[in-house]
């Protein structure tokens, strides 16, 4: 693989369309798609299609703005507990260390989780490769998000 970028197994993101971050991701390469805690999901139709306005809630409990994207399609995704569940699918620009690129994100409950967001594969596919004993190689540490030394 040329040109990729190395990751640990936690990094620093962020998603700027949707104001939220920088915020602490797991690196799973085991999870095809990624998913992000969102919080009071509704779903509307707007010109015909189908939509979601959720919020972002941080690990302190404090809500981010409501956000409102167009749904892609509805994934049953089966999560860490065994469960599976049908969740809404949104596109939106990530940006990890250097890169910038256009992510698919699944919308779920992850309170009880210990990162509000997992990256999956299908995110890391032809940009990144993972050293599963590191973290934070694109940046800061366990408690601050900073650039890549």
């Amino acid at each position: 693989m040329l040109n990729a970028y190395t990751l640990g197994w936690r990094e620093w993101v962020e998603l700027p369309e949707l104001a939220i971050g920088p915020i602490k991701a797991k690196v799973d390469t085991g999870a095809r798609t990624s998913a992000l805690h969102a919080v009071d999901l509704e779903l509307f139709e707007r010109n015909g299609d189908q939509w979601v306005s959720f919020a972002f809630e941080s690990a302190d409990g404090s809500l981010g703005a409501v956000n409102e994207a167009p749904v892609i399609e509805f994934r049953e995704v089966t999560n860490s507990g065994g469960q599976s569940e049908s969740r809404p699918v949104i596109k939106t620009p990530l940006k990890l260390g250097a890169v910038f690129k256009l992510v698919e994100l699944t919308l779920t409950q992850r309170e009880n989780m210990a990162y509000r967001m997992l990256l999956g594969r299908t995110s890391l596919f032809s940009d990144f490769v993972v050293d599963p004993s590191e973290s934070f190689l694109q940046g800061g540490d366990e408690s601050h998000p900073g650039a890549p030394e």
